[in-house]
């Protein structure tokens, strides 16, 4: 029997029982976008993909990297009513949903450098006052997650220097499981699977899989030690390519310069989505991302972002997961 071209093992926490073959829609979630016509046209476009899985992505945007304030509740972060509609709006599409709350910076500094000196000084911001105020924002969408009954809870996106703050996390969690009690995951940036320390307190893991073509066996061998020690479920939360030229090699650049091409993605994607497959413990893929806002069609061939819609990578994609989800 040949080897199939994704994972064939599901996640087994909870009673899942079939391969995540997902999409990550609507980030970065700013107000006003979720409820349009072109964003319910948006996520009707998601099924030509052969999905069962969505993740629905949006950010509160603090300040500045050194902020202590996750301000949630104003614009432009989604309102709860946008999130509920997101959710109807997947359902109807016969979707699982993972609901994942990020952190973005105003100033365009990447969500990983928001940090804190190790130690607290007087006078100073502290990892305890940040997280105070980001535990009331991840545990406020929680509760959304408890009424909305969504399949998968994601605490965090790759907050790269928060991630060795284990007892902060640990309580974050505590309060997360008092109000949502389906399985919940952190999504680590690519290379930090094995230094996360509290992996144990989670359902799943979960990470941003941007691994350079040609890269992809050395990484998955890497983690693949870190899934087997901790004994948990896997799955990219993240994962693509830019179709542009040279992307291949920096799939995680979104600042990179190139020309468009269509075949560089499908390629990667490609590579990306054969190599996991031979991985049972895998348990599947939400690709980076699809818009609430897609551009036309028309447009495909010339736009270089990440979103595969009506590019050559959509065919590459749903024939994956296709044979992800066969009998």
């Amino acid at each position: 029997m040949s080897e199939p071209n994704v994972a064939t093992r599901a996640f087994r926490a909870d009673g899942w029982d079939e391969p995540v073959c997902g999409m990550t829609w609507g980030h970065p979630g700013v107000r006003g976008t979720w409820t349009t016509q072109t964003a319910e046209q948006s996520m009707a476009a998601l099924c030509e993909l052969s999905l069962n899985w969505v993740t629905l992505a949006y950010a509160a945007v603090q300040e500045t990297a050194q902020s202590t304030t996750v301000p949630f509740r104003e614009a432009p972060s989604l309102t709860d009513d946008e999130v509920r509609a997101a959710v109807g709006r997947a359902r109807s599409q016969g979707l699982k949903v993972c609901l994942k709350p990020m952190v973005n910076v105003a100033d365009g500094t990447w969500r990983a450098y928001i940090g804190f000196f190790d130690w607290d000084v007087p006078g100073e911001p502290t990892w305890g006052d940040w997280f105070a105020s980001y535990s009331e924002y991840i545990v406020h969408q929680a509760r959304l997650a408890a009424e909305l009954e969504v399949e998968l809870f994601c605490i965090g996106c790759e907050t790269v220097r928060a991630d060795s703050q284990d007892a902060l996390w640990r309580q974050l969690i505590s309060e997360v499981r008092a109000v949502y009690h389906g399985p919940i995951t952190y999504n680590c940036d690519k290379y930090q699977e094995d230094h996360v320390s509290w992996w144990d307190a989670v359902d799943v893991i979960s990470a941003s899989g941007y691994y350079p073509s040609g890269e992809w066996e050395t990484q998955l061998d890497r983690i693949q030690a870190v899934v087997e020690r901790e004994g948990k479920p896997f799955c990219f939360l993240e994962a693509g390519c830019p179709s542009r030229d040279g992307a291949q090699a920096r799939p995680n650049d979104w600042t990179l310069v190139g020309e468009p091409n269509e075949q560089v993605q499908a390629d990667y994607l490609d590579e990306m989505l054969t190599a996991a497959g031979r991985r049972p413990w895998v348990g599947g893929f939400m690709l980076w991302d699809w818009p609430a806002e897609l551009y036309d069609v028309t447009q495909a061939a010339s736009n270089d972002d990440y979103c595969i819609y009506g590019k050559q990578a959509a065919i590459v994609v749903a024939r994956h997961y296709r044979m992800a989800t066969q009998p």
